[in-house]
């Protein structure tokens, strides 16, 4: 039980890439260090309670006083703060878009929403909502700012946090060491749905990750049994949520690809069949105060369809 925050998909003590093993490295040996100092302090206190007190005068008193203060007030905190400093500045340079050589730096950008992610690739055109792809081994540098509130961006297994500015453009240097899916989360209290607002991080082999954009850059086809829900669709959803070739949304997530998504409502709700048709109709009880109103005006008929379409939405 108490190893329990140790390890799982957010946990910063099982890093997957440099600049969280530098961080999980600087918090093992903080742990260690504060360790013994503590140990120390119990034994002296112990022996404090149990030693018979030596005879000696005010002055001697006093000199012994002030070195208890010197070395346990002064000398003690100066070297641990020293020591973090000298061990920890080194370790923060991992997650700085510091120039290197070799391969560059690939540029997502990333803006926080009350309460999800938009992802965007501005080398490809790719955009995507409350998911996250990069390959393997190459430094990506993450544009990131808030379209409303304070956000924090963090991927504890592959870097630190970063907080989200409104009017500000912050970049945070990503390097995932092995493929895996990775949980990230807000880490700045953003309001009501802040603990539901999660973002799935995909580190893929760089010839995967080249298919995995390649193939959102292509609107997908519209077939037959489709094309009422498309219809009802663009004058009621369109307006807020983009479908490639079908509406140019701007206000609500990116859904050209949603079909393909692991969750909906940045992981309120598991990605499944049937999944889409109950979000649609269950998304103020799931996930209260989101931006997207109730579709109490639409028949039943007609957001079966859309959902329908929807989840066949991907590449």
């Amino acid at each position: 039980m108490l190893l329990a925050g140790c390890q799982g998909p957010q946990s910063a003590l099982a890093p997957a890439g440099p600049a969280a093993q530098a961080a999980a490295w600087l918090w093992w040996g903080m742990l260690g260090w504060f360790a013994l100092v503590w140990a120390a302090v119990l034994g002296l206190w112990l022996y404090a309670l149990v030693r018979r007190p030596p005879d000696c005068d005010e002055a001697r008193a006093k000199r012994l006083g002030r070195r208890w203060i010197v070395a346990g007030g002064l000398l003690l905190p100066g070297f641990s703060i020293l020591a973090l400093l000298v061990f920890g500045i080194p370790q923060g340079l991992c997650m700085l878009p510091l120039p290197r050589e070799g391969e560059a730096p690939l540029r997502i950008e990333v803006i926080g929403h009350q309460w999800w992610w938009e992802v965007s690739y501005p080398q490809s055109g790719v955009v995507t909502a409350n998911r996250l792809a990069l390959p393997v081994g190459r430094p990506v540098d993450l544009e990131l700012t808030s379209a409303d509130v304070i956000h924090s961006f963090w991927v504890p297994s592959l870097a630190g946090k970063l907080d989200m500015l409104p009017g500000r453009r912050l970049t945070l240097r990503l390097v995932a060491g092995r493929a895996g899916v990775y949980r990230g989360q807000c880490a700045e209290f953003c309001g009501a749905q802040h603990a539901r607002m999660a973002l799935s991080v995909e580190a893929l082999v760089p010839e995967e990750f080249e298919r995995w954009q390649a193939a959102r850059q292509v609107a997908p086809p519209v077939p037959a049994e489709h094309a009422a829900a498309v219809a009802a669709f663009r004058p009621y959803c369109g307006q807020c949520h983009r479908v490639a070739g079908v509406s140019p949304g701007g206000r609500g997530p990116d859904l050209t690809d949603v079909g393909s998504r692991p969750s909906l409502g940045a992981g309120t709700l598991a990605m499944g069949e049937g999944a889409m048709r109950r979000w649609l109709g269950e998304h103020q009880r799931l996930k209260p105060h989101n931006g997207m109103p109730r579709h109490d005006a639409l028949p039943a008929g007609t957001l079966d369809a859309i959902a329908a379409w929807l989840e066949s939405l991907g590449p």
